[in-house]
């Protein structure tokens, strides 16, 4: 799964061959989730509620580059790094 982000110990990566809706993966520790970029809902998964708030802001940022993403691995091309939240 290629990692386009990694900040404060958390790991955002996206597949190639998934299923919709569009949604990237946040791993942080032993937790995963599994987070729709349309709408920031958590489809699978538990991230702790600070490191899930740092994601939900993450992604409503980013939001346009994880959807340029999402249709990037859908077409099997090599994805774009998305800068950190700092």
């Amino acid at each position: 799964m290629p990692e386009i982000s990694i900040f404060y110990g958390i790991r955002i990566t996206m597949n190639f061959s998934e299923h919709n809706p569009p949604h990237f993966h946040a791993s942080y520790a032993e937790h995963r989730a599994a987070v729709r970029i349309v709408d920031g809902v958590v489809d699978d998964g538990f991230l702790p509620g600070r490191q899930l708030k740092i994601v939900l802001a993450w992604g409503e940022i980013h939001r346009d580059e994880l959807m340029q993403n999402w249709e990037l691995a859908r077409d099997g091309q090599p994805l774009n790094r998305i800068n950190p939240l700092f």
